[in-house]
């Protein structure tokens, strides 16, 4: 744990780590221009705060002259709202308070920044068609409380899922898609991210292609994930093309979702080892667990603003 120097309270004591009464815990993510001085200045900036630092993780890219940087950090201050009680009326104020203070500095050093509470959930929608793996993985994940998520909805052009949908209280929606009524499906997809306030897409298995324009609208806030073979093998069962070729190795990618189809920058990858002794069976069965590691991987690291977008690469400050 590193924290910044522990600063008196008016009732003369010093309140750290172990205080029951600390006000709260947020995490601040950021890039910006490379220079000397910046961790120096955050630091600076939360000890006027008083607030210490839980976790850091930071990475200067020296090619690029670009630096980045996530800090989880805990406020001793009342200000910041006690999360022992009712916070409903004080947690925004807070994050508005410390968003408001910030703003000078990260306009100092030209930031792109973010700056939300540390137990926030993010409210996402799924895509699906017919294969469940990925989907179920992500019901029950944000049910127990692996993911900080909140499932806000499911979304498919196909109705076979819609009784695991109702299973876990989730609102489901049919949207089937042809040549024809694409430009209709996707109107009424970001119409229910709208009426949703979804802030991530996660495309778990969507067996459609996204036009251009839907891409632009979900830049940096929709997820997808495929099997790694690809470009290897396309088309029609992938596994059973795998095993023809004797492939030692199966695989799975997260990326974020551009108009370059399966090309977004890469988020997260599962490799496991197989060998000459797997059917295509087992192949699938293999596949599906990789498919749901990254993906599950993917959505916790975005959810917990660990990903920032450099270009065509992403950087995971894990």
């Amino acid at each position: 744990m590193i924290r910044t120097e522990e600063r008196p309270t008016a009732a003369g004591r010093a309140r750290g780590p172990q205080d029951p009464a600390a006000g709260g815990e947020f995490v601040l993510t950021f890039h910006c221009p490379d220079s000397l001085g910046i961790v120096q200045s955050v630091a600076d900036f939360l000890l006027r705060q008083e607030c210490y630092i839980v976790d850091l993780k930071q990475f200067g890219d020296r090619t690029a002259g670009h630096f980045f940087m996530r800090v989880h950090f805990a406020s001793t201050s009342d200000a910041t709202g006690d999360t022992a009680g009712d916070t409903a009326a004080v947690e925004q104020p807070a994050v508005e308070q410390l968003r408001d203070s910030f703003a000078p500095l990260a306009g100092q050093w030209s930031m792109d920044w973010r700056l939300e509470r540390h137990d926030r959930k993010q409210r996402i929608l799924v895509m699906v068609s017919k294969y469940d793996h990925c989907l179920n993985d992500l019901l029950v994940r944000a049910r127990n409380g692996e993911l900080p998520v909140e499932i806000a909805a499911v979304v498919s052009n196909h109705p076979d899922l819609e009784g695991l949908a109702a299973w876990h209280g989730l609102p489901f929606h049919h949207i089937p898609v042809t040549p024809e009524t694409k430009a209709e499906a996707e109107a009424r997809l970001l119409g229910l991210v709208d009426d949703y306030e979804v802030e991530l897409v996660v495309l778990a298995r969507y067996m459609q292609v996204l036009s251009d324009s839907a891409t632009a609208r979900l830049a940096g806030r929709a997820i997808n994930i495929h099997h790694s073979f690809l470009p290897s093998f396309k088309g029609a069962k992938p596994y059973h093309q795998a095993h023809e070729r004797g492939v030692k190795t199966v695989g799975a990618t997260a990326h974020y979702v551009n108009s370059e189809l399966d090309e977004g920058p890469i988020i997260a990858q599962q490799v496991i080892e197989v060998d000459h002794t797997y059917t295509p069976a087992d192949l699938v069965s293999v596949g599906k667990d990789a498919e749901c590691k990254a993906l599950t991987n993917a959505v916790r690291w975005h959810a917990e603003g660990r990903i920032i977008l450099s270009g065509n690469r992403t950087v995971i400050l894990r």
